[in-house]
């Protein structure tokens, strides 16, 4: 049962029309232990956590973890808690901010400086995620029973082994960071968000309830 009205419109229009038939075969395979780690909580009616990693917590990290939860929502799969860690902590970049502020989510700052946290809500009444740059062990983070989903290659092949972890899995996106402070920056930063959303609908869609 899909259940969109809980999301804001915006995001609720846009969530049909991502493509998920151009995901080849092979990103499928990736993909594939993540849905059978939550098929397996959605059987046996265990809370679902699942921590995306990257190295900073900047990036891909975070679009993972917002899109996870709302993707989550949206299929009206239960007791879903996403997060996200990097191997060492700095600050969620602006730009996520403001291409999840432009795709619908309504995104606050409620606290400045050097690493500032955001709120980021998806739906009316539902519970913001919280952003902010933060190490994958930060007490903000699950510590035993959740998927590691390695976001970055640099993190999957700096920490072959993350504690606490019931299953790491890498599923890899390329850096928008490469395109900082170019023309086509905004553009690319909204494509590798839309990438993330298309490929966390696959996974979602995929549970059977």
């Amino acid at each position: 049962m899909i259940a969109e009205k809980v999301l804001f419109d915006e995001i609720a229009n846009l969530i049909p029309k991502l493509k998920v038939d151009t995901i080849s075969e092979e990103r499928k395979e990736t993909l594939q232990p993540l849905i059978g780690f939550i098929q397996d909580k959605v059987d046996t009616k265990q809370e679902i956590r699942i921590n995306f990693i990257c190295t900073h917590n900047s990036r891909r990290s975070h679009l993972s973890q917002v899109w996870a939860q709302t993707l989550a929502a949206y299929f009206n799969i239960q007791n879903v808690f996403c997060y996200s860690g990097g191997t060492e902590s700095t600050a969620l970049f602006p730009m996520v901010a403001e291409t999840l502020r432009k795709t619908g989510f309504q995104v606050q700052t409620i606290s400045e400086g050097k690493n500032p946290v955001y709120t980021i809500k998806y739906g009316a009444n539902e519970h913001p995620v919280i952003g902010f740059s933060k190490k994958l062990d930060d007490e903000f983070n699950p510590k035993s029973g959740f998927a590691a989903i390695m976001t970055c290659s640099q993190a999957d092949g700096g920490c072959p082994f993350i504690v606490g972890a019931e299953k790491r899995i890498p599923i890899t996106f390329e850096d928008p960071k490469v395109f900082d402070n170019t023309p086509q920056q905004s553009e690319k930063y909204n494509e590798r968000s839309l990438q993330i959303a298309t490929e966390l609908c696959y996974v979602f869609s995929k549970i059977n309830l």
